[in-house]
């Protein structure tokens, strides 16, 4: 049973609407058994295991002692927000004005802030599946209706063109995707992204949220957003961070980029729950946004390395269906070859299912899938270890072997 099984009587009922982030869940589950002192591999959470580089860590100290400790203005200070228009501008030929963005408390704040900006009670929001985990309680909790929008291990799990129109109707209000994606790894090109501005162009009030926290791990070519296509550029919300690119989850930074009545309502809103981000994080992020990326292409780097040998192990283990994924940290197998089998009379229906069984009898961490809007499928972060990818491959190879 979840930490955080609340009894429904006792809370708004908006609170009873939404559910618990499978990841964060499941995480909670493998810190329980750890502290047990049941050696747990957790390959569950999305958190480079890298420290953060040095460079930032010193303009962090050096923020101390200039003494950056007041509340800073809700959208971040004007040099941060300066740095990430120049960032736009360098990386990604953007052109951004300061007043359009807005500093957050980690990307994911960034989301829901655009989300309660642009979401009425009743609006449609497209989400292909798989998607983030929390994208869909977003919506919810904003009024919105959730549509899924599947798609398979063959298409590298992303959408078309013709299953996005078949979903849109008189309701439809924003679509949320991630490129590259959590989790599926799967990076849309450039054309594929173009067919997707083009058709969204034809509908006056649909808007996009382009989640690109994942930017900079990425294994193909440069990163691509959708805001480049100016015909949907002003009905976009790009929203980036710090945490994946500079291993900075703990320093909490996120950042949007967006059409300024959805930047001044986003503003609106965080001035309401948290005002603005960590003053000393703000101050290193200029640092870490100027910097050249040498620290991040490392990363990158290792990251391939242990992608390539996470699809090589896994793809030895029977009934694993696998894409090559081309950006973040995971690989996202089909594992339904399993569903239907059982172990010392537990009997596997789902994923939620398999990754229970596989965390108690292999005692390694995973996601199931149907948290992502993807029930065949499970999520395996490599953002560890090679060998610790090894050792609990080996674990999961074994624990499957053993359902009949």
């Amino acid at each position: 049973m979840s930490n955080l099984t609340i009894e429904k009587t006792l809370v708004a009922q908006r609170i009873t609407e939404i559910n618990e982030s499978a990841t964060l869940a499941m995480a909670q589950k493998s810190r329980d058994l750890a502290a047990k002192g049941i050696d747990v591999i957790n390959l569950s959470l999305g958190e480079p295991d890298f420290n953060t580089p040095q460079f930032i860590k010193e303009a962090a100290k050096k923020a101390i002692d200039d003494n950056y400790s007041k509340y800073p203005p809700v959208a971040g200070f004007l040099d941060l927000r300066k740095a990430i228009c120049e960032k736009f501008k360098r990386e990604n030929g953007l052109l951004y004005e300061p007043n359009q963005i807005v500093v957050s408390t980690g990307a994911k704040q960034s989301v829901i802030n655009a989300v309660l900006s642009i979401v009425n009670p009743g609006d449609e929001v497209l989400l292909p599946a798989p998607y983030w985990v929390s994208y869909s309680e977003m919506v919810k909790f904003a009024g919105g209706i959730p549509v899924e929008i599947p798609t398979t291990i063959q298409t590298d799990f992303k959408a078309t063109t013709e299953q996005l129109k078949k979903h849109i109707t008189s309701k439809t209000k924003l679509m949320m995707f991630s490129s590259p994606c959590n989790p599926s790894g799967s990076v849309y090109t450039k054309d594929e992204l173009k067919a997707i501005a083009d058709l969204f162009s034809q509908y006056d009030d649909l808007y996009v949220i382009s989640d690109e926290i994942y930017e900079h791990i990425n294994f193909v070519d440069k990163h691509v957003s959708i805001a480049q296509f100016e015909s949907i550029k002003n009905k976009t919300v790009v929203v980036n961070g710090l945490s994946k690119s500079f291993a900075m989850t703990g320093w909490r930074l996120g950042y949007s980029a967006s059409p300024l009545h959805i930047a001044q309502a986003s503003i609106k809103l965080q001035g309401l729950f948290t005002s603005g981000a960590n003053a000393v994080t703000q101050i290193a992020a200029i640092t870490a946004l100027n910097s050249d990326l040498a620290e991040t292409k490392k990363m990158n780097a290792i990251f391939k390395t242990r992608r390539d040998l996470l699809l090589k192990i896994v793809s030895d283990i029977p009934g694993m269906k696998l894409n090559t994924p081309q950006g973040a940290f995971y690989v996202f197998p089909d594992v339904s070859f399993y569903y239907g089998k059982s172990f010392n009379g537990k009997l596997i229906k789902t994923g939620s299912d398999l990754c229970e069984y596989l965390l108690e009898i292999a005692h390694v961490a995973l996601v199931s899938g149907e948290g992502f809007g993807d029930s065949k499928c499970i999520r395996i972060s490599y953002a560890t270890s090679e060998e610790k990818l090894v050792k609990a491959v080996e674990r999961i190879k074994i624990a499957l072997l053993n359902l009949k």
